[in-house]
């Protein structure tokens, strides 16, 4: 598996102290991406390492995950190595270890990956398909296919709305694609845009005045809220 980068946070990616693993390689390019150099499916700077030195390592780390912790996988999109990712949930949920994913909804390898998951976590970054592929590069017919599946199933999600001034700022029409769905094993939490990864671009960067008020955070959380959808802040 090819790890970008790895280290600890705490209820950020996850309930309690986690150890996060960012995978190398996404199928998305969303030009607000805070980590613009995961993704590339090659990297001189990611390392491979094999399923059962990742569970070594995990199992030798299990004393920091306190307060209910454990380990996530994110990207990049985690997924692209879904089966050697199946096999090391396995191995963990055996073991009795949290688990947790950050992923984009697009590969269909998670409709079986999802079952060996404690903590889904699925980025939705537009709700109509011309923008988001205007904003990220690809269609988000995948995502929705995914999410839809996840709702009938009446799998626990958490789902993570980038806010960007300009791009995807309209909170009605997430709530009109929501709204159509049983949502009631969800929650959502809204992500004020920010630039913290905008020199991993190296000059490419393309997204201006992307920055939104705490106003328009509390519009999305208004009406999610009235339209009896959960919000959290994480």
């Amino acid at each position: 598996m090819k790890i970008l980068q790895k280290g600890f946070n705490y209820s950020q990616d996850g309930p309690g102290n986690r150890l996060v693993y960012h995978l190398q390689g996404c199928n998305f390019a969303c030009k607000w991406c805070s980590n613009a150099d995961s993704i590339p499916l090659e990297n001189p700077k990611a390392k491979d390492y094999s399923v059962e030195e990742l569970f070594d390592e995990i199992m030798r780390s299990r004393m920091m995950f306190f307060d209910g912790g454990g380990v996530t996988f994110t990207g990049g999109e985690a997924c692209l190595q879904g089966e050697e990712l199946i096999e090391l949930l396995q191995k963990l949920r055996e073991n009795g270890i949290h688990t947790a994913i950050e992923t984009n909804g697009s590969i269909p390898v998670l409709k079986k990956l999802c079952r060996f998951v404690d903590w889904l976590i699925v980025d939705f970054k537009h709700y109509d398909d011309t923008e988001h592929k205007k904003w990220v590069g690809v269609s988000n017919n995948n995502t929705k296919a995914f999410l839809s599946f996840v709702f009938a199933e009446k799998i626990p999600v958490h789902i993570r709305i980038p806010v960007v001034n300009g791009v995807n700022d309209n909170p009605q029409g997430f709530v009109d694609f929501f709204k159509s769905y049983d949502t009631y094993d969800a929650d959502f939490e809204f992500l004020a845009y920010h630039e913290f990864g905008k020199d991993k671009w190296k000059g490419n960067y393309q997204i201006e005045n992307g920055f939104v008020s705490p106003e328009k955070i509390k519009e999305f959380t208004d009406l999610f809220e009235k339209n009896g959808m959960k919000t959290v802040v994480t």
